[in-house]
């Protein structure tokens, strides 16, 4: 009896630390068909609460890549349109303007922003001294390639680009910031004695 309750109590404790230590949303980037040199260094970062409690969840991925920004972001575009992400046109995607390719795209109620861009290199600080990038383009680009890949993945819901955004039609907010007022009961200002 006392085997069968530890069997029965520790089955589902061991899946359920196992389930709260790992995020699918990492395990779904993980599977995703990319080539070995699209994916050489993973770096994952994550905040907010799993149940959306004050800020949701948001996932972040920083990969570095071997080869160029554009066959690097063709390799993901692709391997997230094979797994079910479909491509988001949305006003705001990037939200600034940004170097590189940036892709918005939705699965069910998750969003994800890919930018794919040129690494940023500076080279190793030497003897204690800051690293300090070389001024000479011809010498970074020899030791310097590949490129920088960063995912974010949001829960829909939290993702402010999936809310209705306020209108800016000038009919509604009228062209003049400082509109004068017209039928003022007071009438016009007297001149002050002087």
């Amino acid at each position: 009896m006392l085997v069968s309750v530890v069997l029965l109590g520790a089955v589902p404790i061991f899946f359920g630390l196992r389930t709260l230590s790992r995020d699918p949303v990492f395990d779904n980037l993980d599977q995703l068909d990319v080539p070995g040199w699209a994916a050489a260094k993973t770096v994952d970062d994550v905040s907010g609460s799993r149940w959306c409690l004050l800020d949701c969840r948001l996932r972040e991925r920083t990969v570095t890549s071997e080869k160029a920004p554009a066959e690097t972001a063709q390799a993901y575009e692709k391997a997230l349109r094979q797994d079910g992400w479909q491509p988001w046109k949305v006003s705001r995607c990037p939200e600034q303007e940004t170097k590189g390719s940036y892709t918005c795209w939705r699965r069910d109620e998750l969003t994800l922003d890919l930018w794919v861009r040129e690494p940023t290199c500076v080279p190793p600080p030497v003897d204690g001294e800051p690293a300090v990038p070389s001024a000479d383009p011809s010498a970074a680009a020899t030791e310097c390639t590949g490129s920088l890949v960063s995912v974010k993945v949001r829960n829909a819901i939290d993702d402010e680009r999936t809310r209705p955004q306020p209108s800016t039609d000038p009919s509604l907010t009228g062209e003049d910031p400082y509109p004068t007022v017209s039928g003022d009961p007071l009438g016009e200002l007297t001149p002050s004695p002087s």
